[in-house]
C-alpha cells in the first residue's frame, strides 16, 4: 500500500511529513473501488472552485489510502469530496463535516454501476 500524506491550504500542497500538528479536520480517504483512482479534490462545500489535485503525479490504488490535512488553524469544517478515476470518469461528494469524520471510504458497485462513499 501507498502512504500519501496532502496538506491542504490556499492550495494544496503535497507534504512528506505526517507528523504535522493534527486539524480536526485530517481524514483519511481510502479507495475500496476496484479501480485506481487518478486524482483527489478536496474544496471547502461553499466554494466554486476544486483547487488542485492533491496527489499531484501519485495515483490512489485500489485497496491504498491517503491521509489528507490541514493547517491546525483551518476553521471550515463543510468539505466536498472529488475523485477521478483512470479512465476520467468523475465521482463527487458533498458537505461532509470532517469537524467529526476521520475516515472516508470510496466503493464502487460494477453490476449497479454505482459508486458511494461512507465514512466515520
Amino acid at each position: 500500500m501507498r502512504f500519501v500524506s496532502v496538506a491542504i491550504a490556499a492550495t494544496f500542497l503535497l507534504s512528506a511529513n505526517i507528523a504535522q500538528a493534527q486539524s480536526k479536520q485530517d481524514f483519511r480517504l481510502t479507495n475500496k473501488t476496484g479501480y485506481t483512482i487518478d486524482k483527489v479534490f478536496v474544496a471547502p462545500s461553499k466554494s466554486n472552485d476544486w483547487e488542485e489535485d492533491i496527489l499531484g503525479q501519485d495515483v490512489l490504488k485500489n485497496g491504498a489510502w491517503v491521509n489528507i490535512t490541514f493547517p491546525k488553524k483551518n476553521q471550515v469544517c463543510s468539505y466536498d469530496v472529488k475523485v477521478v478515476y483512470d479512465d476520467n470518469t468523475p465521482a463527487e461528494w458533498y458537505n461532509f463535516n470532517l469537524c467529526e469524520i476521520s475516515k472516508i471510504s470510496i466503493f464502487y458497485s460494477h453490476s449497479e454501476d454505482k459508486t458511494w462513499a461512507e465514512y466515520e
